[in-house]
């Protein structure tokens, strides 16, 4: 063995160190998750993707380094790896289904709905939240993992793998468009905009 090689763990210790390192931040892990795919059920399946990939890979893990920023690392390329997969795969449509459910008797008269509504009825709720989710990827990605997780620009570089500079300018550009998306809501609420 190399220096600087970890050993195997042994099964019980692969447990110990799942339980101790990796779990205390599921919660995390859901939250980024979900920011990223805004889909609850998404963000459950990526999360679990994430802990099946980090015991699996668990030997490459040294045990007493920063777990979170592991984790999130197998997240994010978890969370691109099925991007590019799904983004490439045309839409399917199951016809038979669809037949099946204009054909039933319990189909209501009314099963077409009004897209301005169903559109302004997701519009509602919180500002922030809408305008944060409203950015590009990698820009709400960096807000995410400063802003709200708390990361260093260090480990955020490792996460992304990009250089640190990428990420100082990623995030800079992203407070800016965050800000922008921002102003009315703040003016709204009272706040005076210090541009004019």
């Amino acid at each position: 063995m190399s220096v600087g090689e970890s050993m195997p763990y042994k099964s019980k210790d692969k447990q110990r160190v799942f339980n101790k390192e990796f779990m205390p931040h599921i919660d995390a892990m859901y939250n980024f998750a979900y920011r990223l795919t805004l889909d609850e059920d998404d963000a459950k399946d990526l999360v679990q993707e994430t802990y099946l990939k980090a015991f699996r890979f668990i030997n490459s893990f040294e045990e007493g380094t920063n777990a979170k920023a592991w984790l999130f690392r197998i997240l994010k390329n978890s969370f691109i790896n099925n991007y590019r997969k799904v983004s490439k795969q045309p839409n399917k449509v199951d016809y038979q289904e669809v037949e099946s459910y204009y054909n039933s008797e319990s189909v209501d008269e009314k099963i077409t709905t009004d897209l301005r509504v169903e559109t302004v009825q997701h519009m509602i709720g919180d500002e922030i939240t809408n305008a944060l989710n409203s950015l590009d990827i990698d820009f709400r990605t960096v807000i995410i993992l400063c802003d709200l997780e708390g990361f260093t620009y260090e480990e955020m570089a490792k996460i992304l793998d990009i250089p640190i500079g990428t990420v100082r300018s990623r995030l800079h550009r992203a407070r800016n468009l965050l800000k922008e998306k921002l102003v009315n809501y703040a003016t709204s609420m009272g706040y005076k905009d210090k541009r004019k």
